[in-house]
């Protein structure tokens, strides 16, 4: 079988605005928002390759559905990264896999101060009615919602007491919960919240070693945040002699002398209620995490080692039998009156991108998660439903196709938790374009396809702004 996937590896420099596409099948006629995915869009900077898929320049994709009709709107995010790399063909700070240029004092002394880069190409988040673009950096880009044009920046560590502030967060009635982390010989995670139109407050804070663990993303439920501490990250200790001879973080992300917890914390007091030791597991994304009795339950894709990033880099992602780690759907149970977590295979992978209802459903015990699936390859090549009570899976495929994270938005009076449709931003390789395919969630029945005029990068977060799910689809 051919390679179908090394295409969603490589550049795409494209731009267009508000182009009609053409819709096989019929979305639903209450299906009224847009679409906005974030990720790559371009893969080098001037001469130089980028190592690591996380290093691309951050592309937007919007795709307005309305009336059953579709438009589509693409863009690079103008970040300070982007104009030095377009207009300067330089790599103006240091990206997860590839090192800034300039001379070995020069990178150093940025590492030292830092300067992080600001290339938003992990999510997108709405604040006081404002879209930004979103990365683990300290600057999120403002973007008009319609044209996608980039507008301003905004300090997003500004009242916080750190470095930076991750891609992932949560939002409950109109309150925005995040993680602020700061790095060196003494690390720390600040859990915050940040209310629509006021300042963020800090919380409390987890504080580490010069080699703290790596935290993509937390769980919220009604009482606590849960974060999840892995036995991996990056060690600061050794980054700085490592960035003086071109290294980068990826060189110095290894595992850590310390053993794998979930810190479960109360959201209201700051309260460090549990730190619940568990066996190694590395996790980017959680699907949901909620309170049963004396217990939280914590249901995420779970990888056995730091190679989850590690083994990310662009050569081996185009490779025709790609060496990369498995990520299992498991529900880990932790004891708040002591005791080790328990681990459960829901599906076994490999897997990634899970989502939920998450409006309705996000820190409350739920039924159904949706992920996109992997059979063979760098990407997914198929979407999979797993019912967490019944324990059955029901899956969705179609030929070269490959489905990005698959978004849920609700019916506008859902008869039940899966009564909705689910939205993925695909590559279609063979056909050398990417399509927005409209899933019933129910049956996962594809209802509507709507190809692009092009072929873009594959894609990581994106949220649904509409009538029936106005604020966030997955934390």
């Amino acid at each position: 079988m051919a390679n179908t996937w090394r295409t969603g590896f490589h550049t795409q420099r494209e731009e267009v605005h508000d182009v009609a596409l053409d819709v096989a099948g019929s979305f639903p006629s209450w299906l009224d928002g847009s679409l906005v995915v974030n990720g790559p869009g371009e893969f080098e900077v001037g001469d130089t390759d980028l190592g690591h898929w996380f290093d691309a320049l951050a592309m937007l994709r919007r795709i307005r559905i309305a009336d059953g009709t579709a438009r589509y709107t693409n863009r690079f995010v103008r970040s300070d990264d982007f104009r030095a790399a377009r207009e300067e063909g330089r790599i103006r700070r240091a990206l997860p896999g590839t090192p800034a240029d300039g001379s070995a004092l020069s990178r150093l002394r940025r590492a030292v101060d830092g300067d992080f880069q600001d290339n938003p190409s992990i999510g997108v988040v709405d604040l006081d009615g404002t879209l930004y673009a979103v990365t683990e950096s300290p600057v999120g880009i403002e973007i008009d919602p319609e044209t996608l044009e980039t507008t301003g920046r905004r300090d997003l560590t500004g009242g916080l007491d750190c470095d930076v502030t991750l891609g992932h967060t949560h939002v409950v009635d109109d309150v925005q919960w995040g993680l602020g982390a700061s790095f060196g010989r003494r690390s720390s995670y600040t859990l915050f919240r940040r209310p629509g139109d006021g300042d963020p407050e800090s919380v409390t804070r987890l504080v580490f070693d010069g080699h703290p663990p790596y935290i993509h993303a937390f769980g919220l439920t009604d009482r606590y945040a849960v974060i999840p501490a892995a036995p991996f990250g990056v060690d600061f200790r050794r980054l700085a002699l490592t960035t003086l001879r071109g290294g980068t973080f990826l060189d110095e992300f290894r595992r850590r002398d310390a053993p794998a917890r979930f810190h479960v914390l109360d959201r209201q007091t700051g309260e460090a209620v549990a730190a619940v030791p568990a066996d190694p597991f590395f996790i980017f994304h959680l699907a949901n995490a909620y309170e049963d009795d004396d217990a939280v339950v914590v249901d995420c894709v779970a990888f056995g080692n730091e190679r989850a990033v590690t083994a990310l880099t662009v050569s081996n992602l185009r490779q025709d039998d790609p060496d990369l780690p498995q990520g299992d759907f498991v529900r880990f149970r932790l004891p708040l009156d002591g005791g080790r977590a328990t681990r459960e295979t829901l599906h076994r992978g490999p897997v990634e991108f899970p989502t939920i209802h998450y409006r309705r459903y996000n820190g409350r015990p739920y039924r159904y998660a949706y992920l996109a699936a992997t059979d063979r390859g760098s990407l997914p090549t198929a979407v999979a439903k797993v019912d967490v009570e019944a324990a059955t899976t029901r899956r969705w495929s179609a030929v070269g196709l490959h489905p990005g994270e698959p978004l849920f938005v609700p019916s506008p009076s859902p008869s039940a938790e899966d009564d909705g449709v689910l939205l993925s931003l695909a590559l279609d390789a063979r056909g050398d374009r990417s399509v927005v395919c409209c899933l019933d969630a129910g049956t996962l029945t594809e209802l509507a396809r709507a190809p692009l005029p092009h072929r873009l990068p594959y894609g990581f977060h994106g949220q649904f702004y509409g009538e029936t799910d106005p604020g966030r689809s997955m934390a």
